[in-house]
């Protein structure tokens, strides 16, 4: 996801380091709550730090941490103890930290003395804001110095910045302080065996009359603008409940993330997307927020038509060397406040994605077997043709059937599918390939890309432009499994590059292949083979890249590292060709990663194996939470079930292939379009209750798009006109 050149790469923020997220704010801090100006730590608003440095101490003392943690993904408590400077062991004084993050954030401090005597304690919390840009943070190269002003008042301290005819600030406020320019103290007698507690709102401002609204906190139930934000989220989404409570604690925390990570589209409110994960990445993403909102439609589908409509809204519409924007061309990222001079592109908007824009296509798609009233798919078809066109015209400009990238400035990304840092393409010895660069997971993308808009086409009595499709469709599987397919080495080439030589790393990039169905059949098995052999198999996962290529380092970030969302996207590929077993192993190694990070799989971790290291290692700068790894665990079970909707066709498909270890699974309150269902599986047997009228259960796959186009005639019909 990260979009990485050579020079920018994210510092990270240190060991047991704490993410908080809500909508598009979030919060890095050490593990006793304290924000370190020194590493990339703060309170972020839409792309801009507001606090860079909140670091609190007792008489002087920095707190020693002893743990954190919470329910929520917007709340943490920080449990900490104040050194004692008399060589004892223990100390009386514990500190709690209960903070919560929003539109600002709201932060409870309390001191507790488990002495029978009394302590005086000069608590201090030293505050310090940069407004620096995400990026700046991000890639440690803070640039724009602002002209600051403060103001210390009897309750609040105020801090203003101008840069150019740029004005920002935050308002912290708190009673009961002595507020000065760079702190807020209190002092405090604590009695023994007693407490002392105070509270604390930062919220940010524009200039010195206009602020953001007050920070909300609990209403009269001790519910939070956060909580009940939550709540609602709840009430809509399925209850799923295993056997296996890991599985199960697992997949409640993927709820929770995911909810979290839902943001609001500045000029529709009424639309939710999915911001692509904390904490480099709280904005739309288009391939991120597609492949997220699709993994998750069973559980939200208004998730999918949000992001589609959003992303509709900028779809490319000129060209722009600078931010790579062509006619319809779906973006690649949007920032919301960043400094023009250090987004990609340089404006808030960049386009530099090879893969988004058949997504798009795919999710349209997907989004149109769930329910939704006729007339809004069909407003997304204009922009689905405008999709088409630019695979036509821009995506394949040399003409030769598949769809390459290259940068069109040196400001733009080296690599623009998924496998986005500098050196993520290279030939097996580990040359790095060279652009014009063809991704063999992105023809597979185009490929199902043109036959959805055949069905969808096809469904609307458009048989003629069902019949091109379907055509072009059948004509790109057979060029891409005969030049693409390395014969003597039994896998498919990650990518073609500018020569149109096979780049012949084995990657996991072909996995993406069979979910698509792009794979002739006679190859399936030689691509399983691969995918599960030891040196693509960590144990916790497939890799990214083979551990016999010239490229492999395990603790890199697209050379052999182990990605959630990719073994996913394969273990589903495994499951169309027939392979369970190696979809079941997967699935388990990657429920049982999670166990070692509290139940969230994080964006990746390292592809150390799993024979040398007995726990998943932690990839030092890896998002957490993040959309696609949240969706992962949640995606996995509905692909074990084989379970899938085609409400207009009046079909509800289940054919569950669930690990025994997974134990009895029942889902309540499933969404179909026209109404909640309820799901018990045992024993591998699935039973549905509540069917709306109009709906059937049938035992076994949905049929694939191939499957459906086929169906259709539309194939036949092209041959025969042609």
């Amino acid at each position: 996801m990260a979009g990485w050149n050579a020079d920018t790469v994210a510092e990270s923020p240190g060991s047991g380091a704490v993410t908080l997220v809500e909508g598009s704010s979030f919060c890095i801090s050490l593990p006793n709550g304290d924000m370190d100006p020194a590493l990339p730590h703060g309170l972020f608003v839409q792309d801009t730090r507001i606090l860079s440095c909140w670091s609190l101490t007792i008489n002087g003392l920095n707190l020693e941490p002893l743990a954190a943690g919470g329910t929520e993904p917007y709340r943490a408590k920080f449990v900490c103890r104040v050194p004692r400077t008399d060589g004892h062991a223990d100390s009386p004084l514990i500190v709690e930290r209960l903070r919560e993050v929003g539109a600002g954030m709201l932060e409870k401090i309390t001191v507790r003395n488990y002495s029978l005597e009394p302590f005086h304690c000069i608590i201090r919390l030293s505050v310090e804001a940069d407004f620096a840009d995400l990026f700046e943070v991000k890639e440690a190269r803070i640039q724009h110095r602002w002209d600051e002003t403060r103001r210390a008042n009897e309750d609040s301290l105020s801090i203003r910045a101008t840069w150019e005819d740029v004005r920002k600030g935050v308002d912290i406020e708190s009673t009961g302080a002595v507020v000065e320019p760079g702190s807020v103290t209190y002092q405090a007698v604590v009695a023994p065996r007693n407490s002392w507690t105070t509270g604390l709102t930062v919220v940010p401002a524009t200039d010195e009359k206009v602020g953001l609204r007050p920070f909300e906190s609990a209403d009269e139930h001790g519910l939070s603008p956060r909580d009940r934000r939550r709540q609602e989220w709840v009430a809509k989404i399925p209850v799923m409940s295993i056997d296996n409570r890991s599985i199960e604690h697992t997949l409640q925390r993927s709820y929770d993330d995911l909810g979290a990570l839902r943001i609001e589209d500045p000029n529709h409110p009424e639309r939710v997307v999915v911001a692509a994960g904390a904490p480099w990445f709280m904005t739309l993403f288009g391939r991120d927020s597609l492949w997220a909102s699709e993994m998750a439609l069973p559980v939200d589908p208004s998730l999918a038509l949000g992001t589609l409509q959003t992303l509709a809204d900028r779809q490319g519409k000129s060209v722009d060397p600078l931010t790579e924007e062509e006619p319809g061309k779906i973006l690649h990222e949007v920032r919301f406040d960043v400094s023009s001079g250090l987004a990609l592109g340089g404006k808030s908007v960049y386009y530099g994605s090879v893969d988004a824009t058949p997504l798009f296509v795919n999710t349209i798609g997907a989004l149109s077997r769930w329910g939704f009233a006729a007339e809004t798919v069909a407003n997304l078809l204009p922009h689905a043709d405008r999709a088409l066109a630019w695979i036509r015209d821009y995506g394949d400009k040399d003409g030769d059937g598949f769809v390459e990238y290259e940068r069109l400035n040196d400001r733009g990304l080296i690599n623009q599918g998924w496998k986005d840092s500098w050196d993520g393409i290279n030939f097996a010895d580990g040359t790095l390939a060279e652009p014009p660069i063809a991704l063999c997971e992105v023809q597979a993308y185009v490929y199902i890309a043109y036959l959805s808009r055949a069905w969808m086409a096809y469904d609307a009595g458009d048989e003629s432009l069902g019949s091109e499709l379907a055509e072009k469709a059948e004509r790109l599987k057979k060029q891409f499994n005969e030049q693409f397919w390395i014969p003597e080495r039994g896998y498919y080439a990650i990518a073609l590059d500018g020569k149109k030589r096979q780049v012949d790393a084995c990657a996991s990039n072909m996995g993406h292949c069979l979910w698509m169905g792009i794979v002739d059949t006679d190859k399936a098995p030689l691509v399983v083979d691969r995918l599960m052999s030891p040196e693509m198999f960590s144990g916790w996962g497939i890799r990214t890249l083979a551990s016999d290529m010239g490229a492999f380092n395990p603790a890199s970030y697209h050379n052999g590292s182990v990605w959630p969302h990719d073994n996913a996207i394969i273990a589903t590929g495994l499951l169309r060709y027939g392979f369970v077993a190696e979809a079941q192993r997967i699935a388990t190694a990657l429920f049982e990663a999670a166990e070692y990070s509290n139940g969230r799989l994080p964006e990746l971790f390292c592809g150390f194996s799993r024979e040398a290291f007995p726990r998943p290692i932690p990839y030092p700068a890896a998002c957490s939470p993040q959309a696609w790894a949240a969706t992962t665990p949640i995606h996995l079970v509905i692909s074990l079930l084989r379970y899938d909707a085609h409400v207009s066709r009046g079909g509800l498909w289940m054919d569950p292939a669930i690990p025994e270890s997974f134990g009895n699974l029942r889902i309540t309150n499933a969404p179909t379009g026209r109404g909640p269902i309820s799901i018990d599986v045992v024993n591998s047997r699935a039973t549905v209750r509540g069917l709306p009228e109009g709906l059937t259960f049938k035992q076994g796959h949905r049929p694939w798009m191939t499957e459906l186009v086929e169906q259709t005639g539309l194939l036949r019909k092209a041959t025969n006109d042609g």
